[in-house]
C-alpha cells in the first residue's frame, strides 16, 4: 500500500506540475562533492533543466513569475546515481514464481520501481539486465514525459553462455528454454551486442562468471572466455557504449579487466593481482555490499531456493573483504546496489555499509555522484555546478557527519523539475 501511494503521488505531481521559466532554491547548505566543502546559505539559480548560477542567498534577485523554493534546514546534494539496478524485478515477490512473469508484467513492475527509485533521490540509474527490453520501454516512456522515473542506461538482455548465469536456468530441460542474451563464441557474442543496441540498449553487460541467483552455476567459476569478453568489449566501445561485467570469481574478474571492461559488478573474490589490475587499467568496481542482509533475512520467506541462499552466504563476507581491500588500495568505485535483490527505494541504505566497510562518508557520496558520472562519460552530471543538469536532492543535516541521512531524501529535482518536496 505504501509503495502504491508513493507511486500515485509521483504520478500526480508529474502530470500536474510545470517548470517555471527560472527556479531559485534557497537552502541551509550544499555539499561540494568534489572538495567535500559544505557551503552555507546558498541559492541555486536554475534555468530550464540547467544550473545557471550558485551564489550566496540575497545576491540573486528572481524576476516576477519565477519560482522560489525555500529549503531552510536542508543540505543540497547532486542527484544520486545507482550503477546496478534491475527495475523489472521485486525482491518481495516469490522468487520462482517471478521467473515466469510476462514481459508486460515486468514492464509494469519497472514503471512502479522507477518511480520509487526517483523518490529515494536516485535521479540516474543503470539497469543491468531485464527480459524483453521491458526497462528500455520504461526508459523511453520516462524520456517522452509519459511516466516519472530516473534517467536510465539500460542493457536490455545480459549476455551469457549457454547454461551460465543470466541464462534461463530454472526451466525444465524439455522446455528447451534459453534466455535471449545467450551466445557462445566471440562472433556470436558480438551479434548479441549488436542485437541489444538494435533494440535500444544504451549500455552493455556480460556475465563473466557464475552467480548467486542462478541455478547450477558456481559463483567463483569463470564462464565467458577472455576472447568472448574481449569481443563484447570491442563491439560496445566501437559503438560508444560503456560495458559492465558480472564477475564474482577471481579469474573472471582478471579476464574482464584485461579485456577492457569498464566496470566489474559484485567483485566478490579479489586477490592482490586483481586489485593491482583494476588500478592499472582504471577499471571501476561496483560492489553491492548491502543486499546480502535482505537476502539472508528474507530470502527463505520470499521463496529463494536453498542453493541460492547458500551461495549468498559464500560470497557475502568475501565481497565485503574485497571491497575493503580495494577501497584501501585506491581502486575507483561506483555506487551499485543490485536493487531488486532488496526492495527498490531502499538504495540509500547502502551508503552506511560502504562507510562501515572502509570508505569515508565523502568517498561513498562521490561513488554515487562524481565517479558514476565519470564511468558513464557524463560531463554534466554528478555535481551541483554551473552548466550542469539540475539534478538536485536535499536531506536534513550534514551527511559527512551522519551518512545514514542519505536514507531519507526529502526533496528531489531531476532535469529542473521537482518530483518531491
Amino acid at each position: 500500500m505504501k509503495r502504491s501511494l508513493i507511486t500515485l503521488a509521483v504520478s500526480l505531481m508529474f502530470t500536474a506540475g510545470s517548470i517555471a521559466q527560472d527556479t531559485y532554491i534557497n537552502a541551509s547548505a550544499y555539499l561540494d562533492v568534489k572538495t567535500g566543502a559544505l557551503i552555507k546559505n546558498p541559492v541555486v539559480h536554475i534555468q530550464g533543466n540547467t544550473i545557471k548560477a550558485i551564489a550566496k542567498q540575497g545576491t540573486l534577485t528572481p524576476n516576477k513569475g519565477d519560482e522560489v523554493i525555500n529549503l531552510q534546514g536542508k543540505t543540497l546534494l547532486p542527484g544520486l546515481m545507482d550503477m546496478h539496478v534491475h527495475l523489472s524485478g521485486d525482491a518481495e515477490d516469490n522468487f520462482l514464481a517471478s521467473q515466469n512473469y510476462s514481459i508486460p508484467r515486468q514492464t509494469v513492475k519497472a514503471v512502479k520501481n522507477a518511480a520509487a527509485t526517483l523518490m529515494a533521490g536516485f535521479t540516474s540509474v543503470r539497469d543491468l539486465g531485464a527480459s524483453g527490453y521491458s526497462v528500455i520501454a520504461t526508459r523511453d516512456g520516462i524520456n517522452a514525459g509519459e511516466i516519472a522515473g530516473p534517467r536510465i542506461w539500460a542493457v536490455g538482455n545480459a549476455i551469457s553462455i549457454t547454461g551460465g548465469h543470466c541464462d534461463d536456468n530454472f526451466s525444465a530441460p524439455e522446455k528447451n528454454s534459453t534466455a535471449k542474451g545467450v551466445a557462445d563464441g566471440p562472433w556470436a557474442i558480438r551479434a548479441k551486442v549488436r542485437e541489444n543496441i538494435k533494440y535500444g540498449a544504451n549500455a552493455i553487460k556480460v556475465c563473466a562468471t557464475g552467480g548467486v541467483f542462478s541455478k547450477g552455476t558456481k559463483v567463483g567459476i569463470q564462464q565467458l572466455t577472455f576472447e568472448e569478453i574481449k569481443s563484447a568489449v570491442d563491439e560496445a566501445h566501437m559503438r560508444g557504449l560503456v560495458i559492465a561485467a558480472h564477475a564474482h570469481g577471481t579469474n573472471g574478474i582478471k579476464a574482464s579487466i584485461k579485456a577492457g571492461i569498464d566496470s566489474i559488478e559484485h567483485c566478490s573474490f579479489m586477490d592482490q593481482e586483481a586489485i593491482d589490475l583494476a588500478l592499472k587499467h582504471g577499471t571501476y568496481l561496483s560492489c553491492d555490499i548491502y543486499n546480502t542482509e535482505y537476502t539472508l533475512a528474507f530470502g527463505e520467506e520470499n521463496g529463494v531456493p536453498e542453493e541460492n541462499i547458500n551461495k549468498e552466504k559464500q560470497v557475502s563476507k568475501a565481497q565485503r573483504d574485497s571491497f575493503r581491500k580495494a577501497t584501501k588500495a585506491g581502486v575507483k568505485m561506483v555506487f551499485g546496489s543490485d536493487a531488486a535483490i532488496y526492495p527498490h527505494g531502499d538504495n540509500g541504505h547502502q551508503f552506511s555499509r560502504m562507510v562501515k566497510f572502509g570508505m569515508t562518508p565523502l568517498q561513498a557520496i562521490q561513488a554515487s555522484t562524481l565517479n558514476s558520472a565519470d564511468l558513464m562519460k557524463q560531463e554534466n552530471l554528478g555535481q551541483i555546478k554551473e552548466g550542469y543538469l539540475a539534478d538536485i536532492i536535499a536531506i536534513d543535516g550534514d551527511p559527512l557527519e551522519n551518512i545514514s541521512l542519505m536514507e531519507n531524501v526529502t526533496f528531489v529535482m531531476k532535469d529542473g523539475k521537482v518530483y518531491k518536496n
